[in-house]
């Protein structure tokens, strides 16, 4: 008799990311900006919206050395942090 549990001969299939891979920044070429970011969210119990400025600044170094796809920061959930957008322009 077998030990193991078989509910089905269903077989895991393992989808790719929604944006395609996510290499590893081998270099440290944006290991700064992820400090900074991760400073920032240890210094505000890991609230995400205290430190979007940090994110952004951290996605822009990743896809400016190719590490990401380029994508537009207003699209990614910055729009009211990007100057020359309407968002931007309404705030105080």
């Amino acid at each position: 008799m077998s030990t193991a549990m078989n509910f089905g001969n269903k077989s895991f299939q393992p989808r790719p990311p929604d944006k395609g891979s996510f290499p590893l920044d081998h270099f440290g070429e944006c290991r700064s900006f992820k400090d900074k970011f991760m400073r920032c969210l240890r210094e505000n119990r890991f609230e995400n919206a205290a430190c979007r400025i940090e994110s952004r600044e951290y996605l822009r170094c990743r896809m400016d050395r190719r590490l990401m796809a380029q994508e537009p920061l207003e699209k990614l959930g910055f729009g009211d942090l990007e100057e020359g957008t309407a968002e931007a322009q309404r705030k105080p």
